[in-house]
């Protein structure tokens, strides 16, 4: 999680930077225009790539812990019937 809020952090300076560069340097209103316009274009795209990689890692982690749990449910049963197999043998 501290990866994500660091990229996230990084993405947001840099969009405020660029912004700031682009308004503050004397150029044409139309040429102004056209460079927020890229660098919007850019930073959604790194958003949309940052958003993406999160969601894979959240999958990732999703598929690993759903493994965790099952295996440790096919344990418990094991154990369980190993119990319950015990159990019969001291009864009889």
């Amino acid at each position: 999680m501290s990866n994500t809020k660091t990229v996230l952090g990084f993405v947001a300076g840099a969009a405020v930077g660029a912004l700031a560069g682009i308004l503050l340097a004397p150029d044409k209103g139309t040429n102004t225009r056209k460079k927020i316009t890229g660098k919007a274009g850019d930073i959604s795209d790194s958003l949309k790539s940052s958003f993406d990689d999160f969601v894979d890692k959240l999958k990732t982690a999703y598929s690993n812990g759903k493994d965790e749990v099952d295996a440790l449910g096919d344990r418990a049963m094991e154990k369980a019937n190993a119990l319950k197999a015990e159990a019969k043998a001291s009864l009889s």
